[in-house]
């Protein structure tokens, strides 16, 4: 029996390109959880049988729009704080990518795009961390990039 190959969480790591065009990631500081969400948005016709119209219609689907979106939580960590805070209040989008680090030779390594920040949410409870949660949409379908020897 072959078991299967797996990731751990420090394998899937999210980052940012803090300074424009530098082509410099740098991870989110204090993520505890993020994923990404890959989205096919469909749209549905009814189709009528020509040749019995008494027969319940057909329903037929098409991929209408295609989307991907990431969503991260964990502490609200002061390495972080500034990059967050400018970037959601600037409304613009930044370079960001998934770094899948254990992906096999020729297989997906990166998945990078211009992505907004969507929302922050900060929550505080006596005697806890400050938590966050984050919410990043993809302007568009992030660049998937094979891994080289």
């Amino acid at each position: 029996m072959a078991r299967a190959d797996t990731a751990s969480f420090h394998q899937m790591v999210l980052e940012v390109e803090v300074t424009t065009g530098s082509g410099v990631y740098s991870r989110i500081c204090g993520l505890t959880s993020r994923g990404i969400n890959r989205q096919h948005n469909m749209s549905t016709s009814e189709v009528p049988d020509c040749d019995d119209e008494s027969r319940p219609a057909a329903v037929e689907r098409a991929v209408q729009s295609s989307e991907a979106t990431i969503s991260a939580s964990g502490v609200w960590a002061s390495q972080s704080h500034e990059i967050l805070l400018d970037w959601w209040e600037s409304g613009a989008t930044k370079s960001i990518r998934i770094h899948h680090v254990k992906a096999a030779v020729g297989d997906t390594e990166y998945e990078t795009g211009n992505a907004y920040l969507v929302s922050i949410n900060n929550q505080a409870e006596r005697g806890t961390k400050v938590t966050a949660e984050l919410s990043i949409e993809f302007d568009g379908i992030p660049t998937r990039t094979p891994k080289v020897a």
